[in-house]
């Protein structure tokens, strides 16, 4: 048996070390799977204000707030509009019969968490509204002043916020009045 003693050890070393060896390498699971594990849905308050301005003055501002869940890519989206009559025919307002003209504020928003507590929202905004009688606009040709127009306004673009930031969307000017639509975005988390 003395002679055995050796092999013996040798074995049972190498069974004790094999095991401790294959106790401290259990794999990590994916990066994916991992973040899935430890964070849930993250519940953001979206305020998007659309404001108009004639120079510097605020001549109207319609504020929007949309609730989303930052996770898996959740998705919010908001449809607000109102149908106008526009007289129809030859005789105008006495024809009797009327064309219908849906006006108002779409809005898409996408929201989706990033590693370093800031977010990721892509939104899409679709604006249309009857354009009033404007002084300043001087590009309509008189033939057409008794007729309505509508102005419409689109975007699809992406912006990164964190809690409590607001950022300006987008600035942009109407070629016939001027005026300047500006699109302010803030990302509130919801706790």
């Amino acid at each position: 048996m003395t002679k055995h003693r050796p092999l013996i050890a040798v074995i049972t070393l190498s069974l004790a070390f094999g095991c401790a060896l294959w106790a401290q390498e259990k794999p990590a699971p994916p990066p994916a799977q991992a973040k899935a594990q430890t964070s849930g849905p993250v519940p953001l308050k979206v305020q998007i204000v659309i404001a108009r301005y004639q120079g510097d003055k605020k001549i109207g501002s319609v504020p929007y707030t949309l609730t989303v869940n930052a996770s898996g890519g959740g998705r919010a989206s908001l449809r607000m509009s109102t149908q106008i009559a526009i007289p129809a025919g030859a005789t105008g307002k006495d024809s009797g019969s009327y064309q219908f003209h849906s006006i108002g504020t779409n809005i898409d928003c996408t929201a989706t968490g990033l590693d370093d507590g800031r977010f990721k929202l892509d939104i899409n905004i679709e604006d249309s509204s009857v354009y009033p009688d404007v002084p300043g606009a001087q590009n309509v040709p008189k033939a057409f002043s008794d007729i309505p127009a509508f102005r419409s306004f689109s975007l699809s673009d992406s912006v990164i916020l964190k809690d409590g930031q607001t950022s300006e969307f987008v600035a942009a000017t109407d070629k016939l009045t001027g005026e300047v639509t500006r699109i302010d975005v803030t990302l509130t988390v919801v706790k």
